[in-house]
């Protein structure tokens, strides 16, 4: 054999080994993207996936790679990353998870293993909207409701229907369609969803579930499910007061019945969201833990105000 032909053989042996890597990067890649899509849909219910604005940014520099997420939402985003690497290093060890504010955060830097010359990546995200580091509070609850009405749990923490897994601590009234839906805590709207007009006792209807969203001081998020097509009366930016109203209630995405679901959750990574379990303030005043088959009376929050002050607690916002 020439030398010309060994240097052809050795030119193509070459060409066919970047042609490999490519179709392997890529090929993970598709892969990555198809377990996103899989791993954004498992997680359903009334803590549905949200269409989250939010994307990833690579920026190299030299062999350096800088990622950057990019959070547009109104609250906190957490994500997971998950890499598989060749000859690179990071100083955060994967399955990375964390919690990014509204705007461009660095999230961490790829860099090649030292003393070596050939690396790559391939990388699967995954996020949900809220913080995995909220520190949830002893806030009191107002009832979701107008003041002196009073409605049904129909399933408390641990329903057996529905309520398990990221809607253990979720509560469900019973409550005729058009009902006022009232604040049941002060917080930042971050997001509603009020366009749809089905619903039925089945998982293929959880996506035209109608919801308010909504950001508390602690980190937490309250959701508000399977509202009134068009009943909100909220969009995501304003700030609202225990007690206000902000939807009405309806029988819209995976429900058996005309009622209002409300629970208050947090994230635990990127793919899970879990709920926290609340007191409410009763009509006296008292602290509540809600029971599935109790009727509850809406106290006045004016007088909740008077008796927290009263207290010596801070007065409600």
């Amino acid at each position: 054999m020439t030398d010309s032909e060994m240097t052809r053989r050795r030119f193509f042996r070459r060409v066919l080994t970047f042609i490999l890597q490519a179709v392997l990067v890529l090929g993970l890649g598709m892969i990555a993207g198809a377990l996103w899509r899989m791993n954004r849909d498992a997680n359903r219910g009334a803590v549905a996936t949200d269409t989250t604005a939010v994307r990833v940014i690579t920026v190299r520099e030299g062999d350096a790679v800088r990622f950057i997420v990019e959070n547009q939402e109104l609250s906190e985003v957490t994500m997971t990353f998950d890499f598989h690497v060749v000859n690179m290093k990071s100083e955060v060890e994967f399955p990375y998870t964390a919690t990014f504010l509204p705007g461009r955060t660095e999230a961490f830097t790829l860099t090649p293993e030292e003393g070596q010359t050939r690396w790559e990546y391939a990388y699967t995200n995954y996020y949900k909207l809220g913080s995995s580091v909220a520190i949830p509070d002893s806030y009191l609850y107002h009832l979701p409701y107008a003041p002196g009405r009073t409605y049904k749990v129909t399933q408390a923490f641990n329903g057996r229907f529905s309520h398990s897994g990221a809607n253990q601590y979720a509560i469900d009234w019973k409550m005729p369609e058009g009902t006022p839906v009232h604040a049941a805590r002060d917080g930042l709207v971050v997001k509603v969803k009020d366009d749809s007009n089905q619903g039925g006792n089945g998982m293929e209807y959880d996506k035209y579930n109608n919801y308010v969203l909504i950001r508390h001081d602690d980190g937490t998020l309250g959701h508000y499910c399977h509202l009134q097509q068009g009943g909100a009366r909220v969009k995501p930016g304003d700030r609202v007061v225990a007690g206000q109203v902000i939807a009405l209630s309806g029988n819209t995405g995976y429900s058996s019945g005309a009622h209002l679901h409300f629970c208050v959750f947090r994230t635990r990574n990127g793919r899970e969201r879990v709920s926290v379990p609340i007191r409410f303030r009763g009509e006296n005043g008292e602290e509540l833990i809600l029971q599935a088959g109790h009727r509850y009376r809406a106290p006045d929050i004016e007088s909740a105000r008077i008796e927290l002050t009263a207290a010596g607690g801070a007065e409600l916002e």
